[in-house]
C-alpha cells in the first residue's frame, strides 16, 4: 500500500505554489465532517494505480451495485502525464483519468444540489408572503447573471407576487440542475484526449470551452475567420468542471439538453447520459457526428454506471500530480506567511467553492 506523501514545494516553482494555495483554500471551506487530513502526491501512473488499489478504487466494478465513489479532489494535471502514459495500455490510461475525474464531477453536482435546495426553500418563503431581504435579492441577481435569467422584480422588504416568484424560480430550477457524470466524463475525455491535450496541460482545460478576447490559450491552428477566440484556461481542474456546468446550464445553445433533462424530471426517471447527449448537437461544429462519437465513448467505456453513483461516507483526500518530490517545510512556511498577511482569507472569499450558498 502506498503511504501518504507529505505535500512539499520549492520556492522557485510558482506553479505548484499557486496550486497549493488553491488546495489550502478548498480545505478551509469544507465542513469539519468532510475536512481532509491526508494529502497525496503521485508522480507516476504506477504509483497512482497502487494508491487507487489501496483505497479500493481500482479494478472491476460490480455493475449491478451502486457505484461508491471516494471523495478525491485532483488538484493538478502533471505536465509529464502524456509521456507517462506512453508505456501503458490505452485502457489503463482511460481508467486513471476517469477515476480522478468522476469525484470532481460529483462534487460539482453536490454544489448544484445545495443551491437547488436553497432556491426551493427561498421560493417557498416568498410564496408564503415572507418579505424578501436585500441579501437574497443580491444572491438571486448574481444567479440571474450567471445563468442568463431575467432578474426577479423585487425590492428589499417587499412581498413578491406569486406569478413573479414562480416565473423566476421555475426558470432558475430548470437551468440549475445536475449533469449526469457519465456525460461529463465522456465529454472531458473527448475534448482533452484523456487529459493529454495542450489545453489540459497548460490551462487545466478539460472541456474545450471557447472565449473571445485576449485571455486564454491560443490554438495552434486558430481559424481567423472565426474571430480572436481562445480556449479558456483555469487555475486548477475543478474550475474547468465548474465552468462546464455553468456553460451547459446557461448557454442558449444547450436549451435542448436542458429540456431533455427536465422531461426526465417530470417523468420521475433517473438522468441518462446517452439520452441527454442528444441535446448537445451545438456543442461542436461537427454536430451529429460529435454526438455520435460522444455516445460511443460513453457506451464503449461503460460510463453510464456513474450516472447514479454516490459518494462514500469518508473525508476528502486531496491528490497532487507531481513530477518529483519537493520540500514540505517550505509549503508550511509559505502557508504560514499567507495566513499572517491575510492573503489566505482574501483567496477564500474569491474562490467560492462552498457546497451551499
Amino acid at each position: 500500500m502506498l503511504k501518504s506523501i507529505s505535500l512539499q514545494i520549492r520556492k522557485s516553482n510558482n506553479r505548484i505554489y499557486r496550486l497549493l494555495v488553491s488546495l489550502f483554500v478548498f480545505i478551509a471551506l469544507l465542513s469539519e465532517r468532510t475536512r481532509a487530513e491526508e494529502f497525496i502526491v503521485l508522480s507516476s501512473p504506477e504509483s497512482a494505480i497502487d494508491w487507487l488499489q489501496s483505497i479500493e478504487w481500482w479494478g472491476a466494478v460490480e455493475r449491478v451495485q451502486e457505484l461508491g465513489v471516494p471523495r478525491l479532489i485532483a488538484v493538478t494535471i502533471p505536465k509529464t502525464w502524456p509521456e507517462d502514459v506512453r508505456d501503458i495500455n490505452v485502457d489503463t490510461k482511460k481508467e486513471i483519468f476517469y477515476r480522478f475525474l468522476l469525484p470532481l464531477v460529483m462534487h460539482a453536482n453536490s454544489m448544484v444540489l445545495g443551491y437547488r435546495e436553497y432556491l426551493i426553500e427561498l421560493r417557498n418563503d416568498l410564496n408564503s408572503s415572507i418579505p424578501i431581504t436585500y441579501a437574497n435579492i443580491e444572491f438571486l441577481e448574481e444567479l440571474s447573471q450567471l445563468f442568463r435569467i431575467e432578474s426577479l422584480q423585487a425590492t428589499a422588504g417587499s412581498v413578491v407576487e406569486e406569478p413573479e416568484v414562480n416565473r423566476f424560480f421555475n426558470e432558475a430550477l430548470h437551468k440549475l440542475d445536475v449533469i449526469p457524470p457519465g456525460l461529463a466524463m465522456g465529454q472531458a475525455a473527448y475534448e482533452s484526449g484523456y487529459g493529454t491535450s495542450r489545453f489540459a496541460l497548460e490551462g487545466n482545460a478539460l472541456f474545450g470551452q471557447w472565449a473571445f478576447g485576449d485571455r486564454g490559450i491560443i490554438p495552434e491552428r486558430q481559424r481567423v475567420e472565426l474571430g480572436n477566440y481562445r480556449i479558456v484556461a483555469f487555475d486548477w481542474p475543478f474550475d474547468s468542471v465548474r465552468s462546464y456546468f455553468i456553460n451547459l446550464n446557461s448557454h442558449p445553445a444547450y436549451e435542448e439538453f436542458r429540456d431533455l433533462r427536465a422531461a426526465f424530471r417530470r417523468d420521475g426517471k433517473p438522468l441518462d447520459s446517452l439520452t441527454l447527449a442528444d441535446g448537445l448537437l451545438r456543442y461542436s461544429e461537427r454536430g451529429q457526428e460529435y454526438v455520435d462519437t460522444l455516445k460511443s465513448i460513453i457506451r464503449v467505456n461503460g460510463l453510464a454506471i456513474a450516472d447514479n453513483a454516490s459518494f462514500r461516507d469518508e473525508p476528502i483526500t486531496f491528490v497532487i500530480g507531481a513530477e518529483d518530490i519537493v520540500d514540505e517545510r517550505e509549503v508550511l512556511s509559505q502557508l504560514e506567511i499567507m495566513m499572517e498577511t491575510g492573503e489566505v482569507e482574501v483567496i477564500i472569499q474569491q474562490m467560492q467553492l462552498a457546497v451551499e450558498p
